[in-house]
């Protein structure tokens, strides 16, 4: 069975800062019982070109019916932020296409989003304004 690598809060700040951004994190209901029945954990991170992704982990998965394995977070949910307010990336991207979040997302198409918006000119947003394909 090909499980997914479990995602935590501490490996997605890893795989930012990683990336080199300035990252910020919050746990959810493992760390304080008020929280959420479904949060997990929350992190967002800053990018140099001033692009920010918020990715929240929703709710654990569990292994088996016997939670023999724990409870992981196989997929999180990311939220591109430009200026502050949700934004679709540029077109030509395979995310972000007419939608400020993606749902579901596992580890390996995580980091391919990080890379795409750590490697983005800022100044693509403006020239697709201005040709209207933005």
């Amino acid at each position: 069975m090909n499980e997914l690598p479990p995602m935590t809060e501490d490996s997605v700040r890893a795989l930012l800062e990683e990336a080199g951004a300035r990252v910020a994190s919050r746990g959810g209901r493992t760390e304080n019982y008020g929280a959420p029945r479904e949060f997990s954990f929350e992190v967002r991170a800053q990018f140099p070109n001033g692009l920010v992704l918020q990715i929240l982990a929703r709710q654990y998965n569990y292994r088996d019916p016997w939670e023999a394995g724990g409870r992981v977070n196989d997929l999180v949910d990311v939220t591109l932020l430009r200026d502050g307010a949700p934004s679709p990336l540029p077109r030509g991207y395979n995310w972000f296409q007419a939608r400020d979040e993606e749902e579901g997302i596992d580890e390996p198409s995580l980091r391919e989003i990080i890379a795409a918006v750590r490697d983005l000119n800022p100044k693509i947003f403006k020239l697709q304004e201005l040709t209207g394909d933005l």
